[in-house]
């Protein structure tokens, strides 16, 4: 095996005591360090770790691979600091709240050899990761995509788009290799969003996001020519449904009208998307290669969720592209 990467969390709240636990956990890093704003916080998340509680300029000496998971407004300066000192570099979405920013940090860990990769954590949903190999092959009529629950406690100055439906931006972006045509957007508060796409080979795509749902939904349905798929985000879940075979049959004398359907339900390797998002952080870190989710990945999904909020909640984008 490989010699470990020494790895270290600044942030350790809702998300990055997660991060914390799984640098922990895996076989190519080391947790060195965690870093937090909330001393006894720290304490509790390197409780029972190889972790020790520091500074972020102590943290930044001792780490080779760090993740950065504190507030969004704070994620330019604590990427650059990285950067800074060498230190590849794994920032939770949404990537910056600037996008003059975000291109001067990509520009600065690119000149710098440093990895930065952003996380955008549905794109290593193995359910999701199965759509890779079964997109290409269709013709995608529309996609929808629904990310709806109930409020959350946890502390966040983002609207629902940015926070949530951001996710279902960067993998429509992914999934669908066109440019967009028309995008409008409609919400009720800050809390509950919907926007609509129609893309230059005239797929239509539909994301809703809400914290105001009293059930937790985490669905993608595609409609294709020959088939129509859905992929469950929380139960990993995938089945692509096939052409139906209508038929009368007769029973007892009487005819009935029944359809047969043709469902198929690819493999699917569950497992946590967060250890398999750092696993290929630390891997694109240790071999020099493009991460899965570049800063330029991040930026597109970003401008787009600016016009989403700017349509919908009246927000002005810092600036529009489409």
């Amino acid at each position: 095996m490989s010699e470990q990467r020494a790895a270290g969390v600044l942030g350790v709240g809702s998300m990055g005591k997660h991060h914390a636990r799984v640098y922990d956990e895996l076989p190519e890093t080391r947790l060195v360090g965690v870093s937090d704003t909330d001393d006894q916080r720290a304490r509790e998340v390197a409780s029972g770790t190889t972790a020790a509680v520091m500074d972020s300029d102590d943290l930044l000496e001792a780490a080779d691979v760090v993740s950065v998971a504190v507030p969004t407004r704070f994620h330019a300066d604590a990427v650059q600091a990285c950067i800074d000192r060498g230190v590849d570099v794994l920032v939770e979405k949404p990537f910056v709240d600037d996008h003059q920013r975000g291109r001067e940090i990509a520009a600065a860990a690119r000149a710098a050899g440093v990895t930065l990769q952003v996380g955008h954590i549905e794109r290593f949903n193995p359910a999701v990761r199965v759509l890779d190999d079964i997109v290409p092959d269709l013709d995608v009529v529309a996609v929808d995509i629904d990310r709806l629950g109930p409020p959350t406690d946890r502390d966040s100055q983002d609207s629902v788009v940015k926070d949530l439906m951001i996710h279902d931006v960067d993998i429509l972006l992914d999934l669908i290799d066109a440019e967009i045509e028309t995008l409008t957007a409609v919400a009720r508060d800050d809390q509950h969003a919907t926007a609509q796409f129609q893309f230059d080979t005239d797929t239509v795509a539909t994301l809703t996001a809400s914290r105001r749902t009293q059930q937790k939904v985490r669905e993608l349905v595609i409609t294709a020519e020959s088939c129509r798929v859905t992929v469950d985000f929380i139960d990993q879940h995938v089945e692509i449904h096939r052409r139906s075979v209508p038929e009368y049959v007769q029973h007892d004398g009487d005819v009935r009208y029944r359809h047969e359907s043709v469902v198929e339900r690819p493999t699917v390797t569950n497992g946590e998307p967060l250890k398999a998002q750092l696993e290929a952080f630390v891997a694109a870190a240790r071999d020099g290669t493009e991460p899965p989710v570049t800063a330029e990945d991040a930026l597109d999904a970003l401008e787009i969720v600016d016009q989403i909020e700017a349509l919908a909640l009246g927000r002005v984008p810092e600036e529009v592209t489409a």
